[in-house]
């Protein structure tokens, strides 16, 4: 039962866990966010971070001098509660691999962790990102009303940036995303949120819960998210959104920056807007589960995980271990997770390419109505990526986020 003061509830303590590296200018941005919020009990953490290595790497120092003036604005900050964690000061540095915004969040998590309490939550944050003055009270009450959910998805929503290269690979990346959630929340897959660490939050007592944050380099939000979701229900609607910035980045090694990079270049090889096929077989398989629980079936999935697993009947020790189907299908789908997902569509992508244009369309045409469609400014006979007008891939990244936010508004009502 929540607590209550004066009859009223008490929403739960927010501490929030922001990652610096290289960007005072977006630091002094998103304190500003925080100052002005509506709802006050929260506390920030902020890890400012870089390799230590980087203060002898000419190519590097001005990267350093900016998390020194970071370190310097942070100190003399007085807007409200923060604690700093110096990882970046000569000496103070990540040594060897262990480095990276993955190591960053987890060092963050886990000293809010050492001092929060069960019932607390924490919010994942990056530099980069703008919200609304209600954006932590938002937060606050959806895990009021969903005290048992280990965590949350929030709705996202790139700025878009002025220099026309960047927006058209920012557009490009986030109607990839999009396509992607919509077609894995289409076969009703457990793994139907997207995975951005500006954009997510999670009780204190599932962060103790899963054993904590497991660092990577980068690409840490995929792998923590996908971790809460197989201990339990993860909330995607918020009702408020972030606004990530959308800029080219070499920070990470996954993610919109990096991603735009290579789009720039021409390169969209990591992200290509897979047919709605491949989705299609993932969801044969999902329908024929009560039947793999008895016996072996040949679908192309069980295939794809003998080869993974190097298992003849990779569902058999899912039928020895398993009491019930319900038992089943939660091991099934912790096999067959978000990872082997994507993993299965790579796969399936490369020894059967198809164009991006042709699988968006044929997934557009058979997801929307025609009036939908109407109030798309492009004509999909003419329509391409590299070639057509921004503001014709903007009404596309339209189209696709008010169907997303629909899908994820009604999920809480099921």
């Amino acid at each position: 039962m929540t607590a209550k003061s004066g009859g009223l509830p008490v929403l739960p303590f927010l501490y929030l866990a922001l990652p610096v590296m290289d960007e005072p200018e977006f630091l002094q941005r998103v304190l500003r966010c925080i100052e002005v919020q509506s709802y006050r009990r929260f506390k920030l953490f902020v890890c400012v971070n870089q390799p230590d290595s980087w203060w002898n790497n000419p190519g590097k120092r001005p990267a350093c001098e900016n998390n020194a003036a970071s370190l310097a604005l942070l100190s003399e900050f007085s807007g409200f509660d923060l604690e700093v964690i110096d990882r970046s000061s000569p000496g103070n540095g990540w040594t060897g691999k262990r480095h990276g915004v993955g190591y960053a969040r987890k060092t963050l998590m886990d000293e809010i962790n050492a001092v929060a309490k069960p019932g607390d939550v924490i919010v994942s944050l990056d530099a980069d990102v703008v919200f609304s003055e209600n954006y932590l009270r938002s937060i606050a009450e959806n895990f009021h009303r969903h005290p048992g959910s280990a965590a949350l998805s929030v709705p996202y929503f790139h700025n878009i940036p002025d220099d026309p290269i960047a927006a058209r690979t920012m557009l490009r990346y986030e109607i990839y995303m999009r396509h992607y959630f919509l077609n894995l929340k289409r076969i009703d897959s457990p793994f139907a949120f997207t995975a951005l660490g500006s954009a997510m939050a999670l009780p204190v007592w599932a962060y103790r819960a899963i054993g904590g944050m497991t660092p990577k380099l980068s690409g840490e939000d995929f792998y923590f998210l996908q971790k809460l979701r197989k201990f339990g229900h993860v909330l995607s609607w918020n009702d408020e959104v972030v606004f990530p910035e959308a800029r080219f980045s070499d920070r990470v090694f996954f993610g919109t920056g990096p991603a735009m990079i290579r789009g720039a270049a021409g390169d969209w090889s990591s992200y290509p807007v897979y047919p709605q096929s491949f989705f299609n077989e993932i969801l044969e398989t999902y329908v024929v589960l009560p039947l793999l629980y008895i016996q072996p079936l040949n679908t192309k999935v069980s295939r794809f995980l003998s080869g993974i697993f190097r298992e003849e009947d990779p569902f058999l020790p899912l039928r020895l271990n398993h009491r019930d189907l319900d038992h089943f299908t939660r091991a099934f789908h912790e096999k067959f997770d978000g990872l082997r997902i994507l993993q299965y569509l790579k796969t399936a992508f490369d020894a059967d390419p198809s164009g991006d244009e042709e699988n968006l369309w044929d997934f557009l045409t058979s997801s929307f109505t025609k009036d939908e469609l109407k109030g798309l400014e492009t004509d999909p006979q003419t329509f391409s990526f590299s070639c057509s007008p921004v503001n014709e891939l903007e009404s596309i990244r339209a189209l696709l986020f008010e169907k997303e936010m629909e899908l994820r508004f009604n999920s809480t009502l099921s």
